[in-house]
């Protein structure tokens, strides 16, 4: 019998191995989701499966310059998100060859003005939490415009909207209405932003469905209002072009070799498509900064009766749905209030332990109103209020009514979704960082009474950017095909009385009417 020589043996399969994974990396590609949030910018690697390869975070600050007031630095906004991409690939030990291509969802609403000939902001960036603009929606109204902006629009009007905030731009920043008249404005929602930036100021453009959050387009035919715009006082010309929400848009070089930026959409359209919530009557609730519950109406833009909003869900190619939505403007983010301004946690995982030391909320309720309130009540003059304390009432007491504060608000919307559908809901698809919380999320089905379904992978508003991107290079061909990659991780099913529920539920909402108007000048 002949010997073998285990050195060559061994240096075969390692040449082998070596060989097969050259042509595994030849085989695989990734899309890069640059996620632009409220308080952080995240970028995520996807491969083909749908599956996390790689995530970097970073944090920016928020500004505050007086109450009710909530600003951002576009520049940090920028250089974070392009920070985090780098990183990404840097710890993935990826190049930009191996990104097929790029998509971008983002915190929505939030409105950027900048000089087109320097590049450079003239103003922070008011964020969509902001509620400096809510006397000029007053106005608005009481003249009688505020059907004409629901039927254009789909939307309510409110300072949530980019419309109020880019005239106040205009009206309020030295020079802005000087620079817009010679040609030198550009504004736009954090998408718009960043692909300005991401091209070199080669591509100024906005996808349809950031622009049917503006209270300036026209959400059945995709484009600007020009009655909207002059009810606004805002020249329809410093707008940007609205696009599809998938398609080749344009290259970015910023990571070294070109790569097609070919997906956008605002986060919560990108939720639903992460979700493959893509046929008429499903439904997601994203649980980030705020709650966003959206239903999926198909090709139609379904109005609503009972103050929610119709909004453009995506554009593919020539094909549109709609969706029917309601905001709710402050979940996790009271979340963070209980760390960062009370302290009775230190991080925000802290909240699920604290809860859980005591059975109920021992009479509390808080209703986190800190920017007012949106969907179905739509009170930009409401406040924060806790009720029911007691000389026995704890940390832990206020940490669960932190907790069911969120999935209260979100059943508030999920009731007025039912009634403008005519439908009652069968489940709820699940996703945001608050979904790893199991007491909320079980706390979700009790109110609910449906299943609360939370999927293998979480970040699909980042998903959902990568779909878009990804079917408009051929990484997946169609919505069939990404709809078998979606996977449950674990389905909540309602165990507390309907009876129980529905008691809790009022006590709720007179919680709720005590908070409102609290800031309204008399």
């Amino acid at each position: 019998m002949a010997s073998v020589d285990y050195d060559q043996l061994y240096t075969g399969l390692h040449s082998l191995v070596y060989f097969g994974n050259y042509l595994l990396s030849l085989y695989m590609s990734y899309i890069l989701a640059l996620d632009q949030g409220t308080t952080s910018s995240r970028a995520i690697i996807f491969d083909q499966d749908g599956s996390i390869v790689g995530m970097a975070q970073q944090e920016f600050p928020q500004i505050y310059p007086q109450p009710g007031w909530v600003e951002h630095n576009p520049n940090e906004i920028w250089q974070s998100q392009l920070s985090v991409a780098k990183q990404v690939l840097q710890e993935c030990g990826l190049l930009s060859e191996d990104i097929k291509a790029i998509g971008i969802t983002n915190q929505r609403e939030t409105t950027v003005m900048w000089d087109k000939t320097t590049g450079q902001p003239i103003h922070n960036a008011i964020v969509w939490q902001d509620r400096r603009t809510a006397e000029e929606c007053d106005r608005l109204r009481s003249t009688g415009h505020a059907d004409l902006f629901q039927a254009r629009t789909g939307l309510i009007l409110d300072a949530y909207f980019s419309g109020t905030k880019i005239k106040w731009l205009l009206d309020h920043v030295p020079n802005a209405r000087d620079m817009a008249a010679a040609g030198r404005l550009c504004v736009g929602t954090i998408d718009t932003w960043l692909i300005w930036n991401l091209t070199g100021g080669q591509q100024y453009c906005t996808d349809v469905s950031n622009a049917s959050r503006t209270l300036l387009c026209n959400v059945h035919h995709h484009d600007w209002d020009e009655e909207l715009c002059t009810l606004l006082d805002i020249p329809i010309e410093i707008l940007p072009s609205i696009v599809p929400s998938s398609g080749v848009l344009g290259e970015t070089d910023f990571l070294g070799a070109p790569i097609p930026v070919s997906g956008v959409a605002g986060d919560q359209q990108a939720a639903l498509f992460g979700q493959v919530c893509t046929k008429p009557g499903m439904v997601k609730n994203t649980y980030g900064t705020g709650c966003f519950l959206l239903m999926n109406t198909g090709e139609d833009a379904v109005p609503s009766t009972n103050r929610l909003l119709t909004t453009v869900a995506w554009q593919l190619g020539n094909h549109s749905q709609y969706a029917l939505e309601g905001s709710v403007f402050v979940g996790g983010a009271v979340v963070q209030w209980l760390r960062d301004e009370l302290g009775i946690i230190r991080s925000s995982s802290d909240i699920e332990a604290l809860a859980s030391q005591v059975s109920d909320n021992g009479g509390v309720t808080i209703v986190p109103a800190f920017t007012g309130l949106g969907a179905p009540h739509w009170d930009p003059y409401a406040r924060g209020t806790i009720t029911g304390l007691t000389r026995g009432s704890s940390a832990a007491h206020i940490a669960r009514a932190a907790l069911e504060s969120i999935a209260y608000q979100s059943a508030d919307v999920i009731k007025a979704m039912e009634a403008d559908a005519g439908v009652n809901l069968k489940e709820v698809r699940v996703d945001g960082g608050a979904t790893a919380n199991n007491l909320l999320m079980q706390f979700q089905a009790d109110i609910l009474g449906v299943p609360v379904i939370r999927p293998v992978v979480r970040e699909t508003t980042a998903l959902g950017a990568a779909y878009l991107a990804g079917i408009a290079v051929g990484q997946w061909p169609d919505t069939d095909t990404i709809s078998k990659l979606w996977q449950i991780d674990q389905t909540f099913e309602p165990q507390m009385p309907r009876s129980t529920a529905l008691e809790r539920m009022e006590v709720w909402a007179e919680a709720v009417e005590r908070s409102k108007g609290w800031a309204r000048k008399s």
